[in-house]
């Protein structure tokens, strides 16, 4: 937890209002942050639970796509102690400025620049809203500070030969705090000076003082050609005035956390990295440990009762090996291996699923087969349906299917054997 006594005054603004069309069909009836995670979370739980265990507690939201169950996650989950003038409030696209909604990340934060003026801050936390990582905000926020930098952006260090998919930061030969160029994925760009073979990527999360951020964005809102972006518009001019910093997430250092989750981030942008991250979980040794108690991941998971598994037909036995199952789930008779499921879950007998994301509510019934596959909400699949082991047959049905072979059933799409 950080330690606030004496320190400078934060906001937190979550940036969450992104379409998130790479995640479709996942996407088509909520919003990218909404999408759940791991069984009981959504992606935003990740980036609020962060800033909450960094000791910081006023917090914004800014919505505008599908946001319906978005709001009415964080309203039902994220509450404060109004005593202490706490808070997690949600804001949707006001049209303050005009009847446009964000254009940008950068816009949005120029249309909201009342929740600043209202809170008068030191200091402005700007998050992504769809990353799955664990990281101490309040570590970045003292190296800002000491630096007297205007920004300061997260980076990871990825292998060079992935810059392309990435915004890229150039550090200084001698300060290597200090960004030189900001590059927005890049073919050919120079490796670290104390790792050639790697870059820093961007996290797309930043520590700025309050008047930088308030005088950038406004600035920027009639910059002719701007796209109104943090990452594309707002850090490459501060990069050009001198004035921006960078911070190594390999440096960041978590309560409870492991070497071998040490500096793990994922951005689960598409359905291929969605579906990795998941499998990431269930490994016997997970890359990503939920089960870090000294870090917790708050979320709210509903009134279910416990997962249980019972004797099926003829004497089967339910069971899930390499598994994280949720409460509410129900496996009667059937075997669930290397797979995420989510409450309210029943699988019925003599049913295999095998390296899947089930997510809430689904019912799967007898003699099923399953493998490789994403299942969205409420969706009903008939005995005796196989799904994954067909490509042909499965995008004839109306999934979806990625190049790496990962079927994805829509949210209470209907389903035929």
């Amino acid at each position: 937890m950080a330690y606030r006594s004496g320190g400078p005054k934060v906001l937190v603004i979550v940036l969450a209002g992104g379409e998130g069309k790479r995640l479709m069909p996942l996407t088509a009836d909520r919003a990218k942050p909404a999408v759940p995670f791991g069984g009981i979370y959504r992606l935003i739980d990740f980036a609020l639970s962060n800033v909450v265990n960094s000791g910081y507690l006023k917090i914004v939201v800014l919505t505008q796509y599908k946001s319906h169950s978005l709001d009415r996650h964080v309203t039902k989950t994220w509450r404060m102690s109004t005593m202490l003038g706490n808070y997690v409030a949600p804001i949707p696209a006001q049209q303050r400025i005009d009847k446009s909604w964000y254009t940008g990340s950068a816009d949005a934060i120029f249309q909201s620049l009342n929740t600043i003026d209202d809170e008068k801050p030191d200091i402005v936390v700007v998050v992504g809203a769809d990353h799955v990582y664990r990281m101490d905000f309040s570590q970045m926020v003292e190296q800002h500070v000491e630096s007297g930098a205007g920004v300061t952006v997260a980076a990871i260090r990825q292998p060079i030969d992935m810059a392309d998919q990435f915004g890229v930061i150039e550090v200084g030969a001698e300060d290597h705090t200090r960004i030189t160029a900001f590059l927005e994925k890049p073919t050919d760009p120079q490796g670290l000076p104390d790792s050639p073979g790697e870059i820093l990527a961007s996290m797309g999360n930043y520590v700025f003082d309050a008047q930088t951020l308030i005088e950038a964005v406004t600035e920027d809102s009639t910059r002719e050609g701007s796209k109104h972006d943090m990452g594309g518009d707002i850090v490459p001019a501060l990069v050009d005035a001198g004035g921006a910093y960078t911070y190594d997430f390999k440096k960041n250092v978590i309560p409870g956390g492991t070497e071998r989750d040490m500096g793990y981030w994922r951005d689960v942008g598409t359905m291929d990295s969605y579906f990795d991250a998941h499998m990431d979980l269930v490994s016997i040794h997970p890359i990503f440990n939920l089960y870090n108690y000294d870090w917790p991941i708050y979320t709210s998971h509903g009134p279910y009762p416990p997962a249980k598994f019972v004797h099926g037909h003829h004497g089967r036995f339910g069971e899930a090996l390499n598994s994280a199952v949720s409460p509410g789930v129900v496996i009667s008779g059937a075997r669930v291996s290397g797979s995420v499921v989510s409450p309210d879950v029943k699988v019925h007998s003599y049913t295999e699923i095998d390296s899947s994301v089930i997510l809430d509510g689904v019912q799967i019934g007898r003699h099923c087969r399953i493998q490789r596959a994403v299942i969205d909400k409420n969706v009903v699949i008939p005995e005796g349906t196989s799904i994954g082991y067909d490509r042909e047959h499965d995008v004839a049905r109306g999934f979806s299917v990625t190049e790496s072979g990962i079927t994805v059933v829509g949210k209470g799409q209907l389903v035929v054997p």
